[in-house]
C-alpha cells in the first residue's frame, strides 16, 4: 500500500469518525411530533408541524408522481424528514387525506363555476 492509500484511509477513517460523533450528538427526533392539528390553521387539517403545510397538500403532490425531493425543494422551508412524515401520515390515514382531497376539489369546481357565470354574466 503506498503512502497516498493510507492518506486517503486516515481521511475516510477520520471523516467517518466525525460522522459517528455528530450522529452521538444529534437529539433524535420523536415522528409523532411531525405531524400536527392546529385549530384555526387550514380548518384543522393535519399539517407539518410549525407550519400551513397540510398533509392532504402534499399528499396532492405525491399523488401527481412528484418524489419527496422535489416536494421539499419545491418548498424551500420543509425538510425531506417532514415531508416523509407527511406521506407516512397520508397512507396511515388515506381514507381520511382522500376525502378531504375529494371535498376540496368540489369546492373548487363550485368556486370555478360561480366565477365563470359571474364573469359571464358581468364582463366589464
Amino acid at each position: 500500500m503506498n503512502e497516498e492509500s493510507c492518506d486517503t484511509i486516515d481521511t475516510r477513517s477520520a471523516t467517518f469518525a466525525r460522522e459517528l460523533e455528530i450522529m452521538a450528538i444529534t437529539p433524535s427526533i420523536d415522528i409523532g411530533t411531525l405531524i400536527t392539528r392546529t385549530p384555526g390553521v387550514r380548518d384543522s387539517l393535519p399539517c407539518i408541524a410549525g407550519t400551513a403545510v397540510s398533509v392532504m397538500r402534499i399528499a396532492n403532490y405525491h399523488n401527481m408522481g412528484y418524489t419527496a425531493e422535489e416536494i421539499a425543494d419545491g418548498y424551500g422551508h420543509i425538510t425531506l424528514a417532514q415531508v416523509y412524515a407527511a406521506i407516512t401520515y397520508y397512507y396511515a390515514n388515506k381514507d381520511e387525506i382522500d376525502t378531504d382531497i375529494s371535498e376540496e376539489q368540489v369546492a373548487y369546481d363550485r368556486y370555478e363555476k360561480e366565477y365563470r357565470e359571474k364573469r359571464d354574466r358581468d364582463p366589464a
